[in-house]
């Protein structure tokens, strides 16, 4: 009984050192590369974001050049998270082809593109 507990507590430990690594090293990675657009945004004091270039209820600009739709609201509450102003942020149209190259580019910072 005495050598399975012994066994057990290493498994145990072993495992728990593991675990207790993978978290370190997610911590650090999470630290290095995804806050660099966040970074970049408060910066530029504006959320840049790709919507498309017309669809009813998602995103449409009037003749005014004021945007509305679901996605739109989408980008502003991003805005409000970020800089506590949902009128911090500027529509980037984009087509079905270029969203994920501009995105890729860091032309815009989110895509919100139904």
């Amino acid at each position: 009984m005495r050598g399975f507990f012994a066994l057990n507590f290493r498994t145990g430990l072993l495992i728990g050192c593991a675990i207790a690594i993978a978290v370190a090293a997610a911590a650090i990675t999470y630290e290095r590369y995804d806050t660099k657009t966040l970074k970049r945004t408060r910066n530029r004091d504006a959320v840049l974001c790709g919507v498309n270039t017309g669809l009813p209820g998602f995103s449409s600009a009037d003749e005014k050049g004021n945007w509305s739709g679901f996605d739109v609201d989408f980008c502003r509450a991003i805005a409000a998270a970020v800089f506590n102003d949902p009128s911090k942020v500027k529509f980037i149209p984009l087509d079905a082809n270029e969203r994920f190259t501009e995105l890729q580019k860091r032309k815009v910072d989110v895509l919100s593109r139904n």
